[in-house]
């Protein structure tokens, strides 16, 4: 179908939650010396003008990034966050917002590689143009659920791989799971993180539920909910699972979730859960 543009939602709650655990994966890769391999399999256009009218028509930053911006009692991971886009708005002003790309490109190093793929004719040629140079990333027009396939495992043997698409076709429900199933039985080593929407809960239980059937251990799950997932406005919440995460980031979580719910919060029914799916 490729009609979804994340440029309408850049920067809301879930974008917060996604590139946040993200970059505690980056912090925690590069504490080692050797190299690691990042892939994304949805990978959008990589940085988002806040100015541009597709993002003006919903305006979803404000009640996302904008109120975190001016805070000074943030949990450590999210301050550490917070602060990859301040870099990318030196005059103070929230004019752009990191897709996943340039969150994990604030942590690459040069021995370090990304991969990119983005399907939609619109967003690829901007996503290439943003990383012109193939020593950096390798940028491609294409599926990437099979890149999960063709990449892995890694010549590093240190990675990380996004999977976060649009869920605008029911079966990428399956198809995310297909694919972690597929990356893991080739990369099992590697960290492994799905994003997903809450846009009721029965969906999102049968998306978990699934992840749990494939029986991969040590899968973290960390979900933020600014609203209560009955109501039909929308999306509630998302969430992101997590496979051989950093030691870390449960922790870590126990502090930054409840303060997102709060500091997001859109109703009482504001929630979020952190759990394992299934233990180490």
């Amino acid at each position: 179908m490729l009609s979804y543009r994340h440029i309408y939602h850049a920067g809301n709650h879930a974008d917060i939650l996604k590139h946040l655990v993200a970059s505690q994966i980056c912090r925690h890769l590069t504490k080692k010396e050797a190299p690691f391999f990042y892939l994304d399999t949805h990978a959008g256009i990589g940085l988002y003008e806040l100015d541009s009218d597709q993002a003006q028509l919903n305006q979803e930053y404000d009640t996302g990034i904008s109120l975190l911006m001016e805070r000074n009692d943030l949990p450590e991971p999210l301050e550490a966050f917070v602060e990859i886009v301040k870099e990318l708005n030196p005059d103070g002003k929230l004019n752009v917002y990191p897709g996943s790309p340039m969150v994990v490109n604030h942590y690459l190093r040069q021995k370090d590689k990304m991969h990119l793929c983005e399907l939609h004719p619109n967003d690829y040629p901007l996503l290439a143009s943003l990383f012109p140079k193939k020593r950096v990333a390798n940028v491609v027009k294409d599926d990437g659920f099979l890149a999960v396939k063709a990449m892995l495992p890694p010549p590093q043997k240190r990675g990380f791989v996004l999977m976060d698409p649009p869920y605008e076709v029911k079966n990428d429900y399956k198809t995310v799971v297909k694919a972690l199933a597929e990356g893991y039985t080739r990369f099992s080593q590697g960290s492994y993180a799905i994003w997903y929407p809450v846009l009721n809960r029965r969906q999102a239980d049968d998306l978990i539920n699934a992840v749990a059937a494939t029986k991969i251990r040590n899968t973290l799950l960390l979900e933020l909910n600014i609203r209560g997932t009955e109501t039909k406005r929308g999306m509630a919440g998302s969430g992101m699972i997590v496979v051989n995460p950093p030691w870390t980031l449960e922790k870590e979580a126990q502090e930054f979730l409840p303060f997102l719910r709060d500091a997001l919060a859109e109703d009482q029914d504001a929630h979020f859960q952190l759990r394992w799916i299934t233990p180490e």
